[in-house]
């Protein structure tokens, strides 16, 4: 049994298809049924299911390819601290954040890094919050940027800065004329709000209990730009992070964002990695930057 051969199994597991999984690990389709045979007689088992035009795995196969995944996910750890020994601000560095803060953060923040980090390849994804924290833990990135107050149990954060909500609403709205928004204000109003999965959802859930706003029962947008078209539909009102509403995502003529009078209602940018992270210069150095960036921007 080897590596390679482990590569080979989880590569079948994820395509379900032998030659996608040939192709996903730049061997023949032969050469990969053979090898995963050798390994099947090595351990005396059974892994695969092999049915013409589908491929499943056994029970045991199953158990087998997960602790693969942790076999691999250690070898590649082993690689990332050499590599972090001989440049540490150098190499493949995945970050994944929530669709509420990665459309707005990331062009806020990216010139900065690439300045700062002229070495190091940034690959981005976008995961909402629970899919990003089991995304962390798995291995499968080394850094996640969300709204902390979640269950980061085993993991390490940091705070990077607090974004202030706002409310969002039509041009004509009767609170339209106003400067800042007090709680009272908006007693009896009815807020449009993103779908379950969204943090942001949660979070804008909890300031509504505490100042009487009721949820529109009949709507649940999937993004923050569905929301922001919906209120310049007339639609409704909504509550908007304050870094949803600068720069090309301002107010259209259409819609209007006032921001709350104090005490003003806000969410905790944090960053979130494994404590057993080969890559905390790295991660430290995308803190300091995004960190001095939120102090001016928002």
């Amino acid at each position: 049994m080897n590596i390679r051969d482990l590569k080979y199994l989880v590569a079948l597991a994820d395509t379900r298809h032998f030659g996608r999984a040939a192709e996903r690990t730049f061997v023949s389709q032969p050469t990969l049924s053979a090898q995963l045979k050798k390994l099947e007689e090595f351990l005396g088992v059974a892994l695969i299911e092999r049915r013409p035009r589908k491929v499943t795995l056994t029970a045991v196969g199953e158990h087998v390819v997960e602790r693969a995944r942790q076999v691999l996910r250690g070898c590649a750890d082993i690689q990332d601290l050499a590599k972090a020994a001989r440049d540490p601000l150098s190499g493949i560095l995945k970050i994944a954040l929530i669709p509420t803060m990665g459309p707005y953060l990331l062009p806020l923040i990216m010139a900065r890094l690439r300045k700062a980090l002229p070495n190091m390849q940034l690959m981005l994804y976008e995961y909402q919050t629970e899919a990003l924290l089991n995304a962390l833990r798995a291995g499968d990135i080394d850094l996640g940027i969300l709204a902390l107050g979640v269950n980061t149990t085993g993991l390490d954060t940091q705070s990077l800065g607090q974004d202030a909500f706002h409310v969002a609403m039509p041009h004509n709205h009767r609170l339209a004329k106003k400067t800042a928004i007090h709680r009272e204000d908006l007693v009896g109003e009815t807020v449009l709000l993103l779908e379950d999965g969204h943090c942001l959802r949660d979070q804008a859930l909890e300031i509504c209990a505490r100042i009487h706003l009721q949820e529109a029962s009949d709507f649940r947008a999937t993004s923050l730009e569905t929301l922001r078209q919906m209120v310049s539909g007339g639609y409704g009102i909504t509550l908007m992070p304050a870094m949803a509403i600068q720069g090309p995502f301002a107010a259209s003529k259409t819609s209007v964002t006032r921001p709350f009078a104090p005490p003003v209602p806000t969410r905790v940018i944090g960053s979130v990695w494994r404590r057993s992270s080969t890559r905390l210069s790295a991660i430290s150095a995308i803190n300091a930057v995004t960190t001095e960036v939120l102090d001016k921007r928002l």
